[in-house]
């Protein structure tokens, strides 16, 4: 996936985040992060890989997420590996 694709979807996927209090709430709390830090940083490559990887912590975020953009199940994975940090380590 091209990075402008990746990004796109983590923004859709921190649309969705944001329109539900309780869990914008827990992410919140979870990065340190303030609204005004998620207004400022919302068009940073980095922030949206750490948005999806909070939403991929759970099965659940991420069906509603991928549900709620009619989209499949491994594009949020897809899409952070395409963002800084996200490249899937090579054990072998």
């Amino acid at each position: 996936m091209q990075q402008e694709t990746a990004e796109k979807t983590a923004l859709k996927a921190l649309e969705w985040l944001a329109a539900d209090p309780g869990l914008f709430e827990v992410f919140l709390g979870t990065t340190g992060a303030c609204v005004a830090d998620v207004t400022a940083r919302a068009g940073d490559a980095q922030f949206l890989g750490a948005v999806l990887d909070f939403i991929m912590m759970d099965d659940a975020w991420v069906i509603g997420c991928c549900d709620a953009q009619g989209i499949g199940y491994e594009i949020l994975s897809q899409a952070r590996q395409s963002l800084p940090g996200g490249a899937v380590p090579n054990w072998t």
